[in-house]
């Protein structure tokens, strides 16, 4: 994995502070703030993350920059599928639903055209790549 921050968690909490104090957007940047419930802790955990939107649908891409596991907000929101969502200057509570079969086959596929590097994640791991639809 190239790009990875040495010490992700402050780059994250930075990246939050940011992005809270521009008013929830960052210029240029599809990014939102994605707040799961910790399937262990019972904890709030947010995360920053790239976000794409397709047809009216808001999505998430569980790629973890090619990590060979899904990331632990993944399985937080598997756990537990109401998170909170931050992004475009406003924050709201959404239903996370991972997109399964032939759609998130297609979703993948036209994800891959804008963003051509998700092709690159997937084919450097084993597991298939979720995309979650976050749900208003």
């Amino acid at each position: 994995m190239t790009g990875v921050p040495s010490d992700l968690h402050e780059a994250n909490r930075k990246l939050i502070a940011e992005f809270r104090a521009s008013g929830r957007r960052l210029d240029g940047r599809p990014l939102l703030l994605l707040t799961t419930t910790g399937r262990r802790s019972g904890k709030p955990y947010t995360t920053p993350m790239m976000y794409v939107r397709l047809d009216d649908r808001l999505l998430v891409i569980a790629s973890a920059a090619g990590a060979p596991k899904h990331p632990d907000w993944y399985h937080n929101l598997a756990a537990d599928p109401a998170v909170t969502v931050e992004t475009d200057g406003e924050e709201y509570q959404a239903n996370a639903r991972p997109t399964t079969g032939a759609d998130r086959d297609a979703l993948f596929a036209r994800i891959v055209e804008q963003y051509p590097f998700f092709a690159d994640h997937q084919r450097g791991v084993e597991r298939q790549i979720p995309i979650v639809e976050l749900v208003r």
